[in-house]
């Protein structure tokens, strides 16, 4: 077995293969850019190598910089990780030509299925269902839209060396596909250096099921079941699952047959994963493969047992697979929620910063669920704009999907960021949906869901129970530490500007009980003090934990994805508050502001120039994302306040108008 091995990545995922090398008794050695120094991954790792700047570009892509640092360090295998150069078929030979094991698949597997087109002519030849379309190049927009009306609309227009969700556009008429052709051939010739683009049938309310296979040099291949990651924004995926509450037992068998026919016929040799665009008639079609490991691979960790890193390294060193596929089983259900620095209430935008704050779940058996959470971060790190802005995969294991659902509820109840925006209230509100509960998923899930955008849910009845009795009892623990308890038990609670009667007493075991508008609750168990950012306690006979915030008069409290301004007061003082004039929001309509934080790329206007409404006066990069800010009326510009190359906060003003 090899001794030592370089993890050529970062975050996440080079924190969770050391953790595999550590029980596997290997050493590891991870390489790190400018922003990475100082990193957890660095910290665990037995050694380290500096491979420059931050910019990936300039650092985590350059292969030399990655040989020299196995040169350096005598490692004799290198783990890419997912992204960077996971799925770089000339990165494995090289490798190779250097005598250094490349931990994934073979580099002809590699470019067999790196190709969009070359990948579907391969599964059909290997009998596996694929989606309608043509696979052949085409060279105008004329021929596009011939080819389109063959196929019937609403067709799909999509680059072949796409990936992340880039250079996809769907034609629903000749004059969209005409149009969407050119598109999708600049976007993919800027994005990947390479304009080809085919057409294929677009799946109407489709759903995202892949299966994981697994390879050896040796001619096995076996699949480990699928995973549900219907759950996408921007063709990105959000929340996966596993198993699929899609699926039987006859589909299941189909899909896992086809998708080891397609290793096979490459003869893959590591982890990797099909995809497919299922219907929800349970039709399904050959979407792409995946050559390398999964960000979603915990959820097929927890309901088979299998550690995929462990077998990723055992292929590459030339071991057979020691499990079979009547060695497997579908053990309860996993999903994973992707914990993002970015900000639902604003769009989703990339959210960079220090973590002042991060309160983890607590991992392993939480009696009816199981936590798992994959970070890469801890407190007090810094979320970098230069990378992908996740913060950790969390996973929550139960018997049956719906203990799974409540366990990933609660696992998020207990997670706690401050310092920048986070995706959590937004994960929670998935959870907390009927639709989400019942199963009925599909990749336009959270467009229909919140077609407006993510503006937080309102409470549930349930939910202002818990906002109220954990101000009630807030109030009373802040009451007697400052030596000032109050007799009175009648109370005023404005939940934001709803106002509810409250009566306050105890039990005999000493529990709070709280009246709200006549109905009683219990709150035992409560674990709080003055400046702790989490709320935990029993209400009735419910766990449950709220974020809450102490604000001049009163507390800005969060559960899930409901949050509101609670006040305890005095009937008479809630009364006044009624009569307080609403404060009217800033006038900003003459301000061009920063979405996001980040860096600016360029403000192509002056002082005292006209601008046309829908001309471009600012472009903001964070996290690989360019966001482009338009003028929203003709006006004069009175005063540009950044430039390209500074760091811009959210809110800041790049751009006044007269």
């Amino acid at each position: 077995m090899f001794s030592k091995i370089l993890i050529a990545n970062r975050g996440e995922i080079a924190v969770r293969v050391i953790k595999t090398c550590r029980r596997m008794g290997i050493k590891t050695v991870v390489v790190y850019s400018d922003a990475d120094a100082g990193s957890l991954a660095c910290e665990m790792a037995d050694e380290t190598v500096h491979i420059g700047p931050s910019p990936a570009a300039q650092s985590y892509l350059i292969q030399d910089k990655i040989v020299d640092a196995v040169k350096q360090t005598g490692a004799q295998a290198v783990h890419p990780g997912f992204g960077f150069l996971s799925e770089n078929a000339s990165f494995a030979r090289r490798l190779k030509a250097e005598g250094i094991a490349f931990i994934g698949p073979n580099p002809e597997a590699i470019d067999a299925m790196g190709d969009k087109i070359t990948s579907k002519k391969f599964a059909a030849e290997a009998g596996v269902s694929t989606v309608p379309g043509h696979m052949g190049l085409i060279e105008t927009p004329d021929e596009a839209v011939k080819i389109a009306r063959e196929i019937g609309y609403p067709v799909m227009i999509k680059a072949s060396a796409g990936g992340g969700g880039k250079g996809i556009r769907v034609a629903h008429s000749d004059d969209d596909m005409a149009e969407g052709f050119a598109a999708v051939k600049a976007e993919a010739l800027n994005a990947f250096g390479d304009d080809r683009v085919f057409l294929e049938k677009f799946i109407v309310d489709p759903r995202h099921i892949e299966i994981q296979v697994l390879g050896d040099k040796h001619g096995n291949v076996i699949h480990l079941f699928e995973r549900e990651c219907s759950i996408q924004r921007r063709n990105q995926k959000v929340i996966e699952e596993a198993p699929s509450p899609l699926l039987d037992e006859a589909t299941r068998a189909a899909m896992g047959a086809q998708a080891v026919a397609l290793a096979k016929a490459v003869n893959y040799d590591s982890a990797g994963t099909v995809e497919f665009v299922a219907g929800q008639d349970k039709s399904f079609y050959f979407l792409e493969m995946n050559t390398r490991l999964q960000v979603e691979h915990p959820v097929t960790e927890l309901i088979t047992g299998v550690d995929l890193v462990e077998q990723m390294i055992r292929s590459a060193w030339g071991e057979q697979l020691a499990i079979k596929q009547d060695d497997l089983s579908i053990n309860g259900w996993a999903i994973e929620s992707r914990i993002y620095a970015e900000d639902p209430y604003r769009g989703f935008l990339p959210s960079i910063g220090r973590l002042v704050r991060y309160e983890q779940p607590e991992e392993g058996d939480q009696g009816d669920y199981t936590v798992r959470n994959d970070s890469g971060v801890r407190e007090g790190d810094e979320i970098s704009m230069f990378y992908d802005p996740m913060i950790a995969k969390l996973c929550a294991w139960g018997e049956t999907r719906d203990d799974a659902v409540r366990g990933m509820a609660r696992a998020l109840e207990d997670t706690h960021l401050a310092g920048l925006g986070h995706n959590v209230p937004f994960l929670a509100a998935v959870m907390d949906q009927e639709r989400f509960q019942s199963g009925q998923l599909s990749t336009s899930y959270i467009k229909d869901e919140f077609p407006d955008g993510f503006h937080g849910l309102t409470p549930t009845p349930e939910q202002v129970k818990i906002l109220i009795a954990s101000a009630v009892a807030m109030n009373e623990v802040i009451a007697e530490q400052d030596g000032d308890p109050s007799e009175r038990t009648d109370w005023t609670v404005l939940v934001d500007k709803t106002a509810y009667e409250v009566e306050v007493g105890y039990d005999e075991a000493e529990d709070l009980i709280v009246a709200i508008d006549g109905e009683e609750v219990s709150l035992s168990e409560i674990d709080w003090r003055p400046g702790l950012s989490l709320f935990k306690a029993v209400l009735d006979d419910d766990a449950f934990t709220a974020e809450v915030k102490r604000a001049a008069d009163g507390f800005d409290i969060r559960h899930r994805a409901a949050k509101a301004r609670v006040r305890v007061l005095r009937p008479d003082v809630a009364h006044l508050y009624a009569l307080l004039p609403e404060k009217q929001a800033a006038d900003t309509s003459k301000l061009v502001l920063s979405p996001m934080p980040g860096l600016v790329v360029d403000i192509p206007v002056v002082e005292g120039q006209e601008v046309k409404s829908g001309e471009t006066v600012a472009i903001i990069e964070a996290m690989k994302m360019q966001n482009i800010l338009k003028a929203e009326r003709d006006g004069k510009v009175k005063a540009v306040k950044a430039k390209a190359g500074d760091p811009v906060a959210a809110d800041d003003v790049l751009v006044e108008f007269e």
